[in-house]
């Protein structure tokens, strides 16, 4: 999820108010849990080599891989947060929603044929495929873990707050469960048994929200018009729902937010790792076919989902409480806006479905982290460890250890911070992640894939450069600035920070590339050819093909 605003990220954040203990919630999540640590246990049989492992083996079909990207890209938050911002706002959270889906063509047309039959493991196979390998893996692993952390931490936390709220469990033991579970699935199943979770999730989700769309449809007798007329007639009465700039009213915030969503798409480390996980490039454009396809149905949904709560929930004041701010009445969802789409199941399908949507969302967050994980640990041992370290002479066996071992430090890890950050803002957390991506993954990436003229010492400059300035520019901005470290004024005015660093990432490469005339610039130029046709033709490349 990129950036929720504070008055959308209420459910995750602060104090909540737990629920009862829901039953059918916890017989459907431990229905879920058991099979999939089925399925991790027949994942772990087939794991064999680091190939199985990362990419199981490079065997999926472009139709299961698409389905399971669909599951991971789709978190928890941004199911709960995008409902409850089309149910807050209306129209700029319908166009918010939408939003979303600007960065696949994007992945579509540029990167995936080329990623598929250039990489192996990881996107810094690409970024370094003709550099010196050492500084620029250096790079990309720097980048992957930055966004996997902060990621991580934004996950961990919204499943500590859903998790207390929906199911009725304490917090800590909330982080615990989520933590764990991750940590047995990437162990023991690798890519094989993340993916199969990501596709369960998927299937769940597009399922739970087709049945919820269908029963708001049939509440207004399949009449679009009725639904938009009834929504707008029961929203508040001083401002049109179907009017924009609710959320983002400044042009040079919108067109910011923008482009980190457009851009940090296509740089995400753990969506990019899942090209690696077909056969050949044919698969993999199909694998984004089918994810843009799944993504786009359920965001559709969510549109009817969300315009759906504004006119039930109308009918149904018990899942409203009073708050009382600045001396003034108002009323409001119990548990925050975010519950939108919690309270709405619960209303169209009662505890049966409430329990099922709570499971949902539990085994979305299960989804995403699993593979955040699964790249986090393949930035440390593919290329931080075998590549850099060893310099390529590490031993499969050791690099699968390696990998272990950091999926067991990445899970503890998230665990702990999970409960730290339990009382923080989750919106400068997520997007700083998109932020990140779009500034210093996405551009040394497509550099290296169509600029000729990149040159080692251009894509390291370039890329930490980026890096740096959109982690500085969003601590210095208000989300950090003022809301967490409680300033008058920010030092930095905008959110949302991509229009600022991308341009740092793209000019100081440019910059230090075109003045490097250094013997490994040379070679960096020389090599362009060969990988220009390799990235086209696939020449070359396997499901555990080297360099």
């Amino acid at each position: 999820m990129a950036q929720m605003p504070a008055w959308a990220a209420g459910a995750l954040e602060g104090e909540v108010k737990k629920q009862p203990l829901n039953i059918s919630a916890i017989i459907m999540f431990l229905i879920f849990v058991l099979a999939t640590l089925g399925i991790t246990y027949w994942a772990s049989k087939q794991n064999k080599t680091a190939s199985d492992f990362y990419t199981a083996g490079g065997g999926i079909s472009g139709t299961k891989n698409g389905i399971a990207i669909a599951g991971d890209y789709m978190s928890a938050v941004t199911f709960l947060g995008l409902s409850s911002m089309v149910f807050t706002v209306g129209y700029d959270g319908m166009i918010y929603t939408l939003a979303f889906l600007i960065g696949w063509p994007i992945i579509l047309f540029l990167i995936a044929e080329r990623l598929r039959n250039l990489g192996k493991f990881t996107f810094a196979d690409v970024a370094s495929y003709r550099f010196s390998q050492t500084p620029v893996r250096i790079f990309a692993a720097s980048g992957t873990l930055v966004v996997v952390a902060l990621y991580l931490v934004a996950q961990m936390v919204g499943a500590g707050k859903l998790i207390e709220l929906l199911f009725g469990l304490d917090y800590i033991y909330a982080v615990l469960i989520v933590g764990i579970l991750m940590m047995i699935y990437v162990l023991f199943g690798g890519m094989l048994a993340t993916t199969w979770v990501q596709i369960i999730k998927a299937i769940l989700l597009m399922s739970g929200a087709t049945f919820m769309a269908f029963m708001v449809m049939s509440h207004v007798g399949f009449s679009f018009d009725k639904l938009f007329k009834s929504a707008v007639a029961i929203h508040d009465k001083h401002e049109a729902i179907l009017s924009p700039g609710k959320l983002v009213n400044n042009p040079i915030e919108s067109i910011s937010l923008g482009l980190g969503l457009l851009f940090g798409t296509a740089g995400l480390p753990h969506v990019l790792m899942r090209f690696f996980t077909v056969p050949d490039a044919k698969q993999a454009r199909k694998s984004v076919l089918v994810a843009a396809s799944c993504i786009s149905y359920v965001y559709f949904m969510i549109v009817l989902i969300g315009l759906g709560a504004i006119v039930i929930l109308a009918e149904h004041p018990d899942y409203f409480t009073t708050v009382v701010k600045d001396g003034v009445s108002s009323q409001a969802l119990i548990g925050g806006a975010n519950m939108a789409a919690i309270h709405l199941s619960h209303a169209v399908g009662g505890n049966l479905f409430l329990g099922f949507i709570s499971a949902v969302a539990f085994a979305t967050i299960l989804a995403v982290v699993a593979g955040l994980t699964l790249s986090g640990a393949s930035a440390v041992s593919h290329d931080l460890y075998a590549s850099v370290i060893r310099k390529g002479q590490a031993r499969p066996e050791e690099e699968m250890r390696a990998s272990k071992i950091t999926v067991v430090a990445l899970s503890l890890l998230s665990i702990v911070t999970g409960i730290i950050f339990e009382n923080q803002n989750l919106a400068f957390i997520a997007s700083l992640v998109f932020a990140v991506a779009a500034s210093a993954n996405f551009p040394i990436l497509f550099l290296a894939m169509f600029w000729r003229g990149l040159t080692t010492r251009g894509a390291v400059i370039g890329g930490f450069a980026g890096l740096a300035v959109a982690v500085l520019l969003i601590i210095l901005g208000p989300a950090v600035w003022v809301d967490i470290m409680k300033h008058e004024s920010p030092a930095f005015p905008y959110k949302n920070v991509a229009l600022f660093s991308m341009p740092v990432t793209f000019i100081l490469a440019w910059i230090a590339s075109i003045t490097d005339n250094s013997p490994r610039a040379q070679l960096d130029r020389k090599g362009f050819d060969a990988q220009y046709v390799r990235s086209l033709t696939g020449i070359g490349a396997s499901g555990a093909s080297d360099h």
